[in-house]
């Protein structure tokens, strides 16, 4: 007897991302696993008196789409908090902040995000002073929209206890004045934290990237709190056709309350979470710790199964580790958050234990040290299939191109972070790091071309999180100067980057990424044809449905 489908969606234009059969007009789904994918006379075989159908109207149907680099709990906290994208001006970010302040008078802290560095002016910085002539009695705390500098206001470096500055570790920097006092300039994580702890969530959500620990202490009503933040925020993830989330805090607080959500009312989305490792912790935090994750965190649903580093910051903020000088200040290199010698060893110790590593780099002198460190792995344990990953690689430099193929490296990145792309500013990148580099930036197509498997995602909440809207950035992107490559790849490379090699690069090509018979039941529904649809506006094509698992976690 011919097994009946749960839900058949017809009457569509399905990219199922398999080469082997890559095009279809009907999917066949039994409750978490498809069962047939085919023209839509194979399928309706399936139809039963218990059957969905589901009338693509034309539409694009694609296997889930997997954000490869994201942050849930940072994102999904910023849905209540005030976005400053588009605002441009003393007088535009005034209104901005005094709107907000009056719509939240109890908030203890006023915190805003994606302020751009040029916020103010091309050539003038936020200080504290700025926001204290905006709001003197209530502290504020801005974020730029690579969440890797801040700005506040003087009554909040108070509550913070760092108004007169403090030791803040290697890459993070409290910016001083000439009057000794701070200048509410906040670089990288350390410095941030004194101030946004004093936030409605206590800083929480930020712990995982910035700490790669958790919480002191937390009520039973906070993490009530925490856990409907989070719930939001799966919500809104599933909204965008997303079934698979690659999250990139280090936290066990975020897995436990991820478990609790998927043991009660169920996850709407999958989610991989690594152990974050800092270059406080010890060697043995690897095996205590990640490994024991793996083993605990180890469902189709929820994983917790690679290791995740910073090796630099981020250019904007000086932070950023070049092999040769910032264009902008002779004789700055950036100053690396590991040296060569611990993260060589912390890689080696990764690869022999089987746990894949991702390390955020940013400029070509950490792209290098990263490299080297997966090329260290491979002289000491032999080579095997370990799909480690370098995250954003803005900047790469000629000479290790070629080294991602031979350390079999993945290139995990972002098409809403180019400047001039997702309405970010040209400047200051441009000029920091000098036109000779500008060849070497967010090359996606010479990357690929070099044999670089490459992932996409938006870094979310550092870049708006619809991939839809990610994928327009992809294909409509224009080169800074004439005469520059164009580091487009084709619509099904970047589709293939938002599925297929999401996939495999989670070890689980072999169930999910494809619309395939017996792989797992994760389809988005679009709106409308892609293929038809001008670059320019993709994002205007929406999610209809979207299906996790084989159950309706989002409909339009």
């Amino acid at each position: 007897m011919q097994a009946e489908a749960s839900f058949i969606i017809r009457n569509a234009r399905v990219l199922t991302m398999d080469d082997a059969n890559p095009r279809a007009s009907a999917v066949a789904l039994a409750g978490n696993r498809i069962l047939a994918v085919g023209p839509e006379a194979e399928i309706d075989a399936f139809s039963g008196p218990d059957t969905h159908v589901i009338d693509a109207k034309g539409g694009t149907v694609l296997p889930g789409f997997n954000e490869a680099h994201m942050h849930i709990f940072g994102g999904s906290a910023e849905l209540r908090e005030l976005s400053l994208a588009g605002v441009k001006g003393f007088d535009a970010l005034a209104k901005a902040l005094r709107d907000y302040a009056a719509e939240y008078p109890d908030r203890a802290l006023l915190i805003a995000q994606h302020a751009d560095y040029t916020v103010l002016s091309d050539d003038e910085r936020v200080t504290r002073h700025h926001l204290d002539r905006i709001l003197p009695d209530r502290a504020v705390l801005i974020f730029a929209p690579d969440h890797h500098t801040a700005w506040a206001n003087t009554l909040a470096l108070k509550g913070g206890g760092i108004l007169e500055g403090r030791d803040v570790g290697i890459g993070n920097e409290i910016v001083m004045g000439d009057d000794g006092l701070a200048t509410g300039e906040l670089r990288e994580s350390n410095a941030i934290r004194p101030v946004s702890a004093l936030g409605e969530t206590g800083g929480r959500e930020m712990l995982g990237v910035g700490t790669g620990g958790d919480p002191e202490h937390v009520t039973d009503e906070e993490r009530a709190g925490d856990i409907a933040i989070l719930k939001e925020g799966l919500a809104y993830v599933a909204s965008l056709g997303i079934t698979s989330l690659q999250n990139m805090d280090g936290s066990l607080y975020q897995l436990e309350m991820l478990e609790e959500i998927e043991k009660t009312v169920g996850l709407p989305v999958r989610v991989r979470m690594p152990f974050h490792m800092k270059n406080f912790m010890p060697l043995s935090d690897l095996e205590t710790k990640a490994a024991a994750w793996r083993a605990r965190f180890d469902t189709d649903r929820l994983r917790s199964d690679f290791v995740k580093l910073f090796m630099d910051g981020v250019t904007e903020s000086g932070t950023a580790v070049f092999v040769d000088d910032y264009a902008h200040q002779p004789g700055w290199k950036g100053e690396p958050l590991f040296t060569q010698e611990q993260f060589d060893t912390i890689a080696i110790a990764a690869d022999k234990l089987g746990l894949p590593v991702a390390v955020h780099a940013i400029g070509d002198g950490a792209v290098r040290m990263v490299l080297n460190g997966y090329e260290a792995a491979i002289k000491a344990n032999g080579k095997r299939d370990s799909r480690n990953r370098i995250e954003h690689i803005e900047v790469v430099h000629p000479d290790d191109i070629p080294r991602f193929k031979e350390l079999g490296t993945v290139a995990s990145m972002q098409p809403t972070h180019p400047p001039g792309s997702a309405g970010l500013p040209l400047e200051p990148y441009l000029s920091y790091i000098g036109e000779e580099r500008w060849p070497y930036a967010f090359a996606w197509r010479t990357l690929v071309d070099a044999g670089a498997p490459i992932v996409f995602a938006t870094d979310w909440p550092v870049s708006p999180l619809d991939p839809m809207h990610s994928i327009e950035c992809a294909m409509s992107r224009t080169v800074w100067k004439d005469g520059l490559k164009d580091e487009r790849l084709s619509l099904h490379e970047t589709l293939a980057a938002y599925t297929r090699t999401g996939a495999w690069v989670e070890f689980m090509e072999d169930r999910k990424g494809m619309l395939k018979k017996g792989y797992l039941a994760d389809v988005v529904v679009l709106s409308a044809d892609i293929e038809a649809t001008d670059v320019t506006a993709l994002a205007t094509v929406r999610p209809v449905t979207t299906i996790c698992d084989g159950r309706i976690t989002y409909q339009a």
